[in-house]
């Protein structure tokens, strides 16, 4: 890897900490940590871990005696997350093939990773490297069509970028259905399975900001780019569309909706 390209992946990752994780993922965090019941002195494994949200929280809980390590194939994103927190275990590598031992850790937790991942593959290696009796807790979106604002900026790229960009936007929402779930993570050998759906809120800057966030940031990562007068159209029309979700002063506040998996290795 070129250092242009490493530089590239780096502040993408900054831009993802700075945005994305205040206006939708910061405040999952203690949730997943809280149903994993995670306490000081644990071995708690963070999958998919991104810039790291969800290990930090879990390095509060268990430190002075703990030990955290987050897994993600982003080495831009482990460079940020270790910039964060340094004391954290940052491991590269995919969840379909974890670096770790079989039942190395306490906990094992994810938010907003295993729908990028081979999922029966992924439950399975979570299941490995879990202690039996150990919890193992995933947080996913909820189906699109129980967050009308994403839904409705789908709805914008299909009818101006074509089903390619809507399916790319479509994409973190592909496991929000509970019984497809649930059957997942029982076909994986996970044991006490229950899923539970929470409320959220995402907040961010602008209508353009969030709209411009996906077209130039996350549809890329899925292998669409989209000109300059197609994003200046869908701007435009998202403008529009979204306007009931903008207060007085511009900011974008919406509901959100993910689907909490709590599970043991038998």
């Amino acid at each position: 890897m070129s250092d242009a390209t490493m530089e590239s992946m780096i502040a993408s990752a900054r831009a993802y900490e700075s945005l994305f994780v205040p206006a939708l993922f910061g405040q999952w965090a203690s949730r997943v940590a809280d149903l994993a019941r995670l306490a000081v002195g644990e071995r708690v494994l963070d999958v998919a871990c991104g810039t790291g949200v969800l290990a930090r929280e879990a390095q509060r809980r268990t430190a002075p005696t703990g030990y955290v390590a987050g897994l993600d194939p982003g080495p831009g994103m482990l460079a940020v997350a270790r910039e964060l927190a340094p004391l954290v275990d940052w491991r590269e590598g995919r969840a379909e093939a974890m670096p770790f031992a079989d039942g190395a850790f306490d906990a094992v937790v994810s938010q907003f990773g295993l729908m990028f991942t081979d999922a029966g593959s992924a439950v399975r290696e979570m299941l490995r490297v879990l202690r039996p009796g150990g919890p193992l807790v995933v947080a996913v979106w909820n189906d699109v069509e129980n967050i009308p604002a994403y839904a409705a900026e789908i709805g914008v790229l299909e009818r101006i970028a074509g089903p390619r960009a809507a399916d790319a936007l479509r994409a973190p929402f592909v496991l929000g259905r509970p019984g497809v779930l649930a059957g997942l993570f029982e076909d994986a050998g996970a044991g006490e399975v229950v899923i539970g759906a929470g409320a959220g809120v995402a907040r961010f800057p602008s209508i353009r900001v969030m709209v411009e966030a996906d077209l130039r940031g996350w549809l890329p990562v899925m292998g669409v780019n989209l000109g300059e007068e197609v994003i200046a159209r869908v701007l435009d029309e998202a403008d529009a569309v979204l306007s009931d979700h903008a207060g007085p002063d511009g900011t974008v506040e919406f509901a959100t909706s993910a689907l909490l998996v709590a599970a043991r290795k038998p």
